[in-house]
């Protein structure tokens, strides 16, 4: 008995690590940085504030204000990030979790992409040099892979 309590234990255990390693999440579970994920699609990067918090799928979003929230909540997949929230242009390319700059983002058909950006590298520029709509099919396929291992 305590074999199999300590089986599903560890297999739930499991699960939830493996789920948490898909989101890019900082160490407080806060997801793209803090940042306004709704405010994204109003073309602002804008950090949230803990008054307004939510948390969704494993992952806690705050939000500027309360009507970006009650937004948020209205219809919360389709202001999550793509690919976990991790850098669109990364998963594109090789396939790998890369972390973000919460600045450096685009909204397109209605999906929000998140890139990762220094003084040195701006992947969101490489992004739309190199036909973004070819991208996304390859990051797609890549996070699809990525997921179901």
């Amino acid at each position: 008995m305590k074999t199999t309590s300590l089986f599903i234990l560890v297999f739930f255990g499991y699960q939830v690590m493996a789920q948490d390693a898909l989101m890019n999440t900082d160490k407080k579970g806060y997801m793209a940085d803090r940042y306004d994920v709704v405010a994204y699609f109003s073309d602002k990067a804008i950090k949230g504030k803990e008054k307004h918090e939510v948390s969704y799928k494993g992952a806690k979003y705050l939000f500027d204000s309360e009507e970006n929230k009650n937004t948020f909540l209205a219809n919360p997949d389709k202001y999550t990030p793509e690919y976990g929230g991790y850098c669109a242009y990364a998963m594109a390319k090789t396939g790998e979790k890369i972390g973000i700059n919460p600045r450096a983002f685009e909204v397109r058909n209605g999906k929000l992409y998140l890139f990762y950006k220094t003084p040195f590298s701006d992947t969101y520029e490489d992004w739309l040099t190199e036909n973004p709509k070819a991208l996304i099919h390859r990051a797609n396929r890549n996070w699809h892979t990525l997921v179901a291992n």
